[in-house]
């Protein structure tokens, strides 16, 4: 049986995290930190490379942490 797959990296289908061309302390942005979490680490690149996707699901998780906060304090008694 021949195939056609020739992986010279043995750290090519492992995660992405721990690739040692990935993990080198550098600085990532939102989306791909984004990607990551929606890959379970496996893709860097998911959401592709604008800026714009990660800071809308950024954006998204901090409104909805202000508004259970809010909704929190009012309904507890505390404020209203």
């Amino acid at each position: 049986m021949r195939t056609d797959f020739d992986y010279p990296n043995k750290d090519l289908l492992g995660p992405v995290v721990f690739r040692p061309s990935f993990n080198q302390f550098e600085n990532i942005n939102a989306n791909q930190a984004w990607s990551l979490f929606f890959s379970a680490g496996q893709d860097d690149k998911v959401l592709g490379e604008q800026r714009e996707l990660g800071n809308l699901f950024t954006n998204l998780l901090i409104a909805i942490g202000v508004t259970g906060t809010i909704w929190g304090i009012y309904f507890t008694g505390i404020i209203g």
